[in-house]
């Protein structure tokens, strides 16, 4: 019910836990409670952190660049990740 209005690429932020302000990309939706971000320094491409979306403030911000690469599959690192945040803050 919570992820109705979740998409891949869309910005959140961490409101709970360690790395609460934090801000994130969400790479994959996973269920109707779960989702996987990465912010390309501490949680990178490789590992992804499962988070639950009650968890996380969600914007309306949906970055088209990295929801393209991620859905057609292209490569993406970690750097484009984090260049893509620091644009945003």
């Amino acid at each position: 019910m919570l992820s109705k209005n979740l998409n891949v690429g869309q910005l959140v932020e961490a409101m709970c836990g360690r790395d609460q302000g934090k801000l994130f990309f969400i790479v994959k939706v996973v269920d109707e409670e779960y989702v996987l971000i990465v912010d390309g320094k501490s949680r990178k491409l490789n590992k992804p952190k499962l988070k639950k979306i009650k968890h996380l403030n969600v914007s309306n911000f949906v970055n088209e660049k990295v929801k393209n690469k991620l859905s057609n599959g292209e490569e993406i690192t970690d750097s484009y990740i984090r260049t893509e945040i620091n644009k945003l803050k």
